[in-house]
């Protein structure tokens, strides 16, 4: 009888981690531990290397993140430690025990000032505290572990923890209008595509290259255009007012042009990568 593959996934009560365990179960090959922010610090470095040392995973999935976009800019020494510094303990931890390390990262590594979707070879500049913070976890990443696999995503939302899809159903119930920023352009992922492709990836290893990839659910919008969808497919009757970034400034500042070209993953995977829309859709009426 073959052995179970065995993954950490770290920050198992955030959106992809509670993604992946619904996953799990669906998967009777693959052998997860799942720790919370409580019973691991990504951060304590003796208690990532006890763990490993005791569980000897085949891979980790890091889900844990500081994901607080406009604190970080007051708390960027919090926002280095756990996007950056820990990340490097984590792939340590993993080059020790010859494990793999899938790191999950974002759009916000990018300046934004594309006229084209960005590859994952394509140069970083990130315009905030949280996009340094994620490029430095990067950078750690593949530095302690060569044979890590970094996931750029963006735009997520799930079940779990706050996001825009959960905001935006909220404000429509208390409001007759809202404003909602449209000059700013991405890709919304359902949190449960991303963990299917992770998943896949596992499965498709070793024909996967480590390195960098790319993954959002496919088609192009603004946060204008992502709430107006959720207006629609809820039936608000809520007024949806496009507004300039300009005129709803925040302590971060965001790109203008965060799309990612997601062909390197998907056709490495063999995977067609849904719509936007269409999942957006699925996860409101589930």
């Amino acid at each position: 009888m073959q052995r179970r593959i065995k993954i950490i996934v770290t920050g198992a009560n955030g959106q992809l981690g509670h993604s992946l365990r619904e996953l799990a179960g669906e998967h009777p090959d693959l052998e997860f531990y799942f720790f919370t922010k409580v019973e691991l610090s990504i951060a304590d470095e003796a208690a990532v290397n006890q763990v490993f040392a005791a569980i000897r995973p085949d891979w980790c999935i890091n889900a844990a993140a500081y994901t607080l976009v406009d604190k970080a800019e007051s708390d960027a020494e919090n926002a280095f430690l756990i996007n950056g510094t820990a990340v490097g303990y984590l792939a340590n931890a993993c080059h020790s025990v010859g494990a793999k390390l899938v790191h999950i990262s974002t759009d916000y590594v990018f300046a934004g000032n594309n006229n084209r979707p960005y590859q994952p070879y394509d140069p970083i500049e990130p315009l905030n505290t949280y996009g340094a913070s994620k490029a430095e976890g990067e950078r750690l990443a593949l530095k302690g572990q060569p044979d890590s696999y970094i996931i750029r995503t963006s735009w997520l939302y799930g079940k779990q923890g706050n996001n825009f899809v959960k905001t935006m159903k909220r404000l429509m119930s208390e409001r007759e209008q809202i404003g909602v920023v449209s000059d700013q352009q991405g890709c919304p992922t359902n949190v449960d595509d991303l963990s299917d492709a992770i998943i896949r990836l596992i499965n498709h290893v070793p024909s996967v290259a480590p390195g960098i990839y790319h993954f959002s659910d496919s088609g192009v919008t603004t946060w204008h255009g992502f709430a107006t969808a959720i207006k629609e497919i809820t039936g608000s009757n809520c007024i949806i007012n496009p507004v300039d970034t300009a005129a709803y400034p925040t302590p971060a500042k965001r790109p203008a042009y965060s799309v990612m070209d997601t062909s390197k993953l998907s056709e490495a995977l063999q995977m067609k990568i849904p719509f936007w829309r269409d999942s957006l859709e699925r996860y409101l009426k589930a």
